[in-house]
């Protein structure tokens, strides 16, 4: 069961970031041994059983994962889901949006750096 869960996470995984970054970070980041255990787990437990769960569409599951790591000031995580939720609908003008309501929120600081992220992340994206 635990295999059927992280082969079906892998894929979804695949599916939100993209082929081409997926295998990026796989040879990169993914490709130490310590890495590769936590790739596992993530695979399995993130992307095998809460990514794949009904009742959210995947476009939606983006949007709670953007705002969170706005919300915690988790800059890696955040050019990752930005990424997400770019591959899955939501536009740049959209998700700066989100991000500038945030500010009355979480406040400022947060969201300028949030903000410099998604300027970064799409630069990136329009590049590839």
């Amino acid at each position: 069961m635990a295999d059927d869960r992280r082969a079906q996470g892998r894929a979804m995984r695949r599916k939100l970031m993209g082929e081409a970054y997926a295998d990026k970070l796989d040879s990169s980041v993914y490709k130490h041994p310590i890495m590769e255990k936590f790739a596992a787990y993530t695979q399995e437990a993130v992307f095998g059983t809460l990514w794949t769960r009904p009742g959210l569409d995947l476009k939606t599951r983006a949007l709670i994962c953007v705002i969170s790591d706005a919300a915690q000031g988790r800059t890696p995580e955040l050019k990752l889901h930005l990424r997400f939720a770019r591959n899955h609908g939501w536009s740049e003008d959209e998700l700066s949006e989100a991000l500038l309501h945030l500010a009355g929120y979480v406040g400022a600081p947060l969201v300028r750096e949030s903000l410099l992220t998604a300027i970064e992340t799409f630069e990136e994206m329009a590049a590839e």
